[in-house]
């Protein structure tokens, strides 16, 4: 999977996700790719963080359900940031 494709993946969940920065000021949801791996096939690591105050925030489901792909291996963390009162969901991808 390309990082083209990726992006275009995650765009099915939220259309307003955004590279490297946001370009919303409330819910966002931003990628990142922070290493690419030479194997037998390129791999490439990847974090997607959204942020959010909507407590059961459905983009959140949406995202899951896109990296949960045969070439997407991710690990989940979530976290809430007192001083911004945004919840961050984080997943951190290995894309293949």
């Amino acid at each position: 999977m390309t990082l083209q494709e990726f992006r275009n993946l995650l765009l099915t969940a939220d259309p307003t996700a955004s590279h490297y920065e946001s370009v919303k000021n409330t819910n966002y949801t931003v990628w990142k790719e922070f290493e690419r791996r030479k194997t037998p096939e390129e791999e490439w690591r990847i974090q997607v963080d959204r942020f959010t105050k909507i407590e059961y925030d459905p983009i959140v489901e949406l995202i899951d359900t896109a990296l949960s792909t045969d070439d997407i291996s991710f690990d989940y963390k979530v976290d809430y940031e007192e001083n911004t009162g945004y919840i961050h969901h984080i997943w951190d991808c290995t894309v293949a």
